[in-house]
Formats: C-alpha cells, structure tokens, sequence
C-alpha cells in the first residue's frame, strides 16, 4: 500500500510489450534503405581519405553492416565473431584499396554516432521507457566496438598480405602519375621510362586475394599496380593474359607516354563506371566502351532526354518496363524483329506488338521504318536512362 503523500508506483512495463517496441525499433533500422544513406554521409563526411572508396560499394558494406549488427541484438547473448565476418571484410578492402585504418575507424565511429542518434529519436517516438532505451543503445554501443576491432583486425591482415611496406612506395609513384600529385618517387625506381609508352589500368577489384592477383600479374608484365583514389589502377607496357575473365572488371587504354597518364586515367575510371552500370567483367579497352563511356560524361543529358521523350512511361508499370527493354534489345539486334524476339526469347508478334504500344505511348519509331544512327543513339539513350534500375 503507499504511504499519504507518495505518488502511485507506475505499474509495471511488461516484458514482453518492452520486448515488441525495442524488437520494432530494431528492426526498422535493419530495412531502412534512407538510415544505410544518413550513415554512408556522416561517415564519408567525418573521413575524407574513407570518403575515396566508391560510394556504391561504401553504401554496400554498411547496409551489410547494419543488417548484421540488427540481427545480432536480435537474438539472446552476446555476438560471436561469425556476426564480424562484413566488417573484417570491410577493413580488409580498405586495405586493398590503400586507405589507412585510422580513416575507416574515424568513418565507422561517425557512423555509430549517426546510428545511435537515429535510434534514440526513434525510439522516443515509439514510446520507450528511458532505461529500456538506454539498456538498448549500450548494447548496440558494445556491438560497435567490437564492429570496430574486427575492422582493425581485418585491416591489419590484409596488409600483411599485401606487404605494404613496398606498396606504400608504389602508392606514391601512382598518384604522382596519374593524379599528378608532388612527391619524390622516381619511376626508375619501378623499371619505368620517360620514353616508353604504357597502357593505363583501372579495376573495379576490391577483395584483397583479386587484388593481390591482379597487383603480381601486372608486376610480372614490367608494370606497377596499386590503389590511387579508391581503385585499383596503375600503368603497364602490356597486359597480362588471362586464362579466364579476372573475376572483376579491368579497363585499359591504349599506350600512352607517362605525360599523358593523368588524362588517359581520368577516362579509363570513366570508362569503369559506364561498364559497371551495364554489368560489364573481364578485360575491356576504352575503344571498346567508347559509346558508354561518352554517354556516361552527360548524365544531364540523359535525364532530358529520358524526360523528354518517356514521360508517358511509369517506371512502377511492369507492362511499361517490359516496353521499354524490348525497344533496347531492338536497338542492340540492329533493329530487327527477328533477332530481337530470340534474344529476349519472345514470338516476333509479341515484340510487334510492345513496340506499337511504345510508338502509341512515345512516338517511338515505326516497326520496320530504319532510324538514323543518330536517332538509335538519342532513343537508346533515353531508354537507357529510364530502364535501368537505380544505382
């Protein structure tokens, strides 16, 4: 019974009901797309040397991270190191790709702050008790710090792997070369001349086991590989044979004198990118990209063009998305219905059909009436653009 003059006790939270709205705050966090977005910014922000790994695959791995440490506060004890298998990972591609560990764990601590903020506001909302919410973040608090040794640890092994004493050095000729940085590394040192010309690499690898293969596979050729801005790139006399695509994308250009090295890597990382987002592997030469690659330099454009000329499309149509791949596969097969309908494994009336419906919808061109290489390119673009699923 309470004595006169005392406030009544609060009844009692249950369990479960505390249970339900923490699991909820949880799990909110796990599938929210935006949080991934909040925590790539604060951490790209915090480390600018971290902010040099490429974005896609920054936002990959905290996504990744997020799900796991979610699923860990899930269940009941404490996380095992099966639970730090992403963020060994994580730490290990840094390496890879030549950022220091002080700048992955300022990113990954930024990245936690970001977290517990988001969740204690969120947690408001739901209604949690204070102490129930503090219980809460103190447990995803001690999951960060171990989140952050296994990255160290990750970090460390893949150096020694990667022996980074001789790498650093390579590191420094490299972005000297194709970054035109100021620093005393001499080319001579690496067997490079001021006369000859060399192929310009980038690769898209980031595994430190690939990026070990493809760094000593280049050697071997006489030329020098390592991680310059977030990608694996370097200058070569020639390229290596391989026996089977490399597992990974690799853009090379043609030879150039070592003055020209900066312009010819800025294209090739170009090069890479237009090649990723069409699902581009193995080894391929700028000449060969040269049409995705020039399109990839006018990213306004495109949007106009996609706008301009697809604006009765609704990207959330199915039938609207089937229209629009049918008219590129159309485009790719030279535009013919034959070979169109067996490479997307369709009746040619069916694809007589969805293109009609297309010229109904977006003046699209007349089966059978031939476009001029110059309208191919305009309606492939803008096609391009609209049906592509977003980075």
């Amino acid at each position: 019974m309470d004595q006169p003059g005392t406030p009544p006790a609060a009844p009692p939270r249950t369990p479960a009901v505390t249970g339900g709205a923490l699991a909820a705050l949880v799990h909110g966090l796990a599938g929210d797309t935006r949080l991934v977005d909040e925590v790539v910014a604060a951490a790209r922000t915090q480390s600018p040397e971290a902010a040099r790994l490429h974005r896609q695959e920054s936002r990959h791995h905290v996504a990744a991270l997020i799900k796991a440490g979610c699923r860990a506060f899930l269940r009941t004890g404490e996380p095992g190191d099966d639970d730090f298998t992403e963020a060994a990972r994580f730490g290990a591609e840094g390496a890879a790709l030549g950022v220091p560990v002080a700048a992955l764990l300022s990113g990954a601590h930024a990245g936690r702050s970001r977290i517990l903020e988001i969740a204690i506001g969120r947690g408001r909302e739901l209604g949690l008790a204070d102490d129930v919410l503090l219980q809460g973040l103190l447990r995803l608090d001690r999951y960060g710090n171990a989140l952050a040794r296994h990255v160290l640890e990750g970090h460390r092994a893949a150096e020694r792997q990667l022996n980074i004493d001789r790498r650093a050095a390579r590191i420094r000729l490299l972005r000297r070369l194709l970054l035109g940085e100021e620093n005393d590394e001499d080319p001579a040192r690496f067997g490079l001349s001021a006369v000859a010309h060399y192929h310009c690499v980038v690769s898209d690898a980031a595994d430190p086991a690939r990026v070990r293969e493809l760094e000593q596979a280049f050697t071997r050729c006489g030329g020098v590989l390592a991680p310059v801005g977030g990608r694996l790139s370097g200058v070569t006399p020639r390229i290596p044979g391989f026996g089977e695509k490399p597992g990974s994308l690799v853009v090379t250009t043609p030879p150039v004198p070592l003055e020209k090295a900066t312009e010819a890597h800025r294209l090739a990382q170009t090069a890479l990118d237009a090649a990723r987002a069409h699902g581009t592997t193995g080894v391929c030469g700028v000449v060969d990209l040269a049409g995705q690659t020039a399109l990839a330099g006018q990213p306004l454009l495109a949007g106009f063009l996609r706008d301009g000329l697809l604006t009765a499309l609704d990207p959330a149509d199915d039938f609207h998305q089937d229209l629009a791949g049918t008219a590129i596969a159309y485009l790719d097969h030279g535009q013919r219905l034959d070979r169109t309908a067996e490479s997307l494994h369709l009746h040619p009336n069916t694809v007589r059909y969805r293109l009609r419906r297309l010229r109904e919808l977006t003046g699209f061109a007349e089966t059978g009436a031939q476009l001029t290489v110059l309208e191919t390119m305009r309606w492939w673009w803008a096609l391009w653009a609209w049906h592509r699923p977003p980075a």
